[in-house]
């Protein structure tokens, strides 16, 4: 696990089920994003990653090192950043960017072959837009088009 002040990040376990199971977002929210308990079971190449704030769970994302991450990348050490997610309660502390920055630590040891994050984030998401530029995700000027409209891929260089 990896300290940033009260939030550390930390790789799936059983004992953070039950909470991830409770997770709550709004409809305006959840449009953009996919609960915790919807990711339970992940395939190889996916890694569930647990936002911890005083080792309870708080948030929750997705890393991927699979084909999925070549349409957002030709970067073979890449890997792809899917369904973060604050539970409602927690939001508004400041858990999703201290997640974010404390990425590229947690990234370099426990994947220490990637050397990029790539992601794709909804043209109207503003919020999530600001928090990635913000923590350093950077537009790469590329589009996707996803289920709800245009994506903007962002990328996080990874030293």
């Amino acid at each position: 696990m990896h300290k940033t002040e009260q939030v550390e990040l930390d790789l799936f376990k059983e004992e953070y089920e039950r909470e991830l199971k409770c997770f709550y977002l709004p409809d305006d929210q959840e449009q953009f994003t996919v609960l915790p308990e919807k990711k339970l079971t992940v395939t190889d190449g996916q890694y569930r990653v647990v936002i911890l704030n005083q080792e309870a769970p708080v948030g929750f994302f997705l890393l991927h090192r699979t084909e999925r991450v070549r349409e957002y990348s030709d970067n073979l050490s890449a890997m792809l950043l899917t369904a973060l997610s604050i539970n409602h309660k927690h939001q508004g502390k400041g858990y999703a960017k201290k997640a974010m920055l404390a990425l590229k630590h947690f990234v370099a040891s426990n994947f220490p072959d990637c050397n990029e994050i790539v992601l794709a984030v909804n043209y109207k998401n503003f919020p999530a837009q600001q928090l990635y530029r913000h923590v350093g995700f950077i537009d790469t000027g590329r589009r996707k088009i996803g289920e709800i409209g245009e994506q903007i891929i962002m990328d996080l260089e990874i030293y």
